[in-house]
């Protein structure tokens, strides 16, 4: 019997996402590779979504990102209703073996509550895990819902109770032949990626400006794609954007330092992303957290773009410094290495992403995390090793 996994994207973006969607994108890729190696696919995710599979399961026609905005007394329901229908489907199909989750929070809570009535689960974990020390500080899953992490960092900074559940760490992989290389390469550094303190787009508008060189910012501002949406919004006195932080971080600490060869351009996605990518000089990262995954950082490689950023998070795990990008450790090490530029050899990027960083060295390693989850819940022989509940 072929396996059967429930892949649990959430209700928040179609997948594939039509613009901005890190955790979507990863699921696109993941879900298309395990079923080219012959495992089936239920797809929980909204009614818009584009991606084949077996079967999907939907709540919400559309996908519920805007309401992220808005006060939690007034969405804290969405991602719920969303895991009545994952319920659902697990009570009514037998054939599920199990379940693939990226719902932050609300996925192995509402997963663990089946106790043992429900398949095993897995749920990557996309996040800074330090935004719920509550929760991931004390989740029992009581031998059938175990973790994966996106880098080694991200593991090693998550509390003593999720470590000891976690099978392994997968780094975010990409279809690399989407993104364009060996072009040729235009005047200007790219921040890809939301507008929020955390991403630090306002240390690179100033070491973009100290060093005279051009900088496009890419990526929403909370729920406003393009910047002629995010003026309606502001003029609007009734707009929750007001009240929102990555909005405040934008107009009072970005804004002010576009002209000069900054601007933030919005969203993109598609041919578009990926020309502005492959034409770039460098993926700026200044980022602030410690990045768990870097599926910017990914794109930027596939597309012979070298990255420059501060050693945190996932980083050192996908930059070779010196080769493929450098890694600083302060604001003024930064604007040092954009004049070191040239040094770095697109062709090492673009060999870097395909050895490491593909799709399909995506999924062959969480088919064996598949395959190490089912060894310990019980779980029986399939293609992989394992055999099928339903076998």
């Amino acid at each position: 019997m072929p396996l059967t996994v429930l892949v649990n994207a959430g209700p928040w973006l179609p997948v594939p996402p039509r613009d901005y969607g890190g955790i979507e994108a990863v699921v696109a890729s993941l879900v298309t590779e395990i079923r080219r190696r012959g495992v089936r696919v239920v797809l929980a995710t909204v009614g818009e979504s584009t991606l084949p599979a077996e079967r999907h399961v939907t709540v919400f026609p559309t996908g519920q990102f805007a309401e992220i905005a808005a006060p939690y007394n007034r969405t804290m329901g969405i991602a719920h209703a969303h895991m009545q229908g994952v319920i659902a489907e697990l009570e009514r199909a037998p054939d599920i073996d199990l379940v693939h989750d990226h719902v932050e929070v609300v996925g192995p809570s509402v997963l663990r509550g089946m106790a043992m009535s429900g398949p095993p689960v897995l749920q990557t974990l996309h996040w800074d895990l330090l935004k719920h020390p509550h929760f991931y500080g004390s989740f029992d899953g009581g031998g059938r819902v175990f973790f994966a992490g996106v880098s080694p960092r991200q593991l090693e900074l998550a509390p003593p109770a999720l470590r000891r559940q976690a099978l392994g760490a997968v780094p975010l992989g990409i279809e690399v032949d989407d993104f364009e290389h060996g072009t040729t390469k235009q005047d200007y550094a790219l921040v890809l990626g939301r507008v929020t303190a955390v991403k630090g787009q306002d240390v690179a508008a100033r070491v973009c400006r100290e060093n005279g060189i051009e900088l496009l910012l890419a990526g929403p501002v909370a729920s406003a794609y393009e910047p002629a949406e995010l003026e309606v919004e502001l003029a609007d006195p009734g707009s929750q954007l007001h009240q929102n932080g990555d909005v405040d971080f934008y107009l009072s600490r970005v804004r002010p330092l576009e002209g000069d060869g900054m601007r933030w351009i919005g969203a993109v996605s598609g041919a578009r992303k990926r020309e502005l990518i492959a034409r770039a000089r460098a993926l700026l990262c200044p980022v602030r957290w410690e990045e768990p995954g870097g599926t910017a950082v990914i794109e930027a490689l596939a597309s012979g773009t070298p990255v420059i950023g501060f050693r945190r998070g996932c980083l050192p795990m996908l930059i070779e410094h010196g080769i493929t990008g450098f890694l600083a450790d302060d604001e003024d090490q930064l604007a040092g290495y954009l004049d070191r530029i040239d040094e770095l050899d697109p062709r090492a990027c673009r060999a870097a992403a395909v050895s490491r960083f593909s799709s399909g060295t995506m999924a062959e390693r969480y088919l064996d995390l598949y395959a190490e989850l089912l060894r310990r819940t019980g779980g029986a022989g399939s293609p992989y090793g394992l055999t099928s509940n339903t076998a």
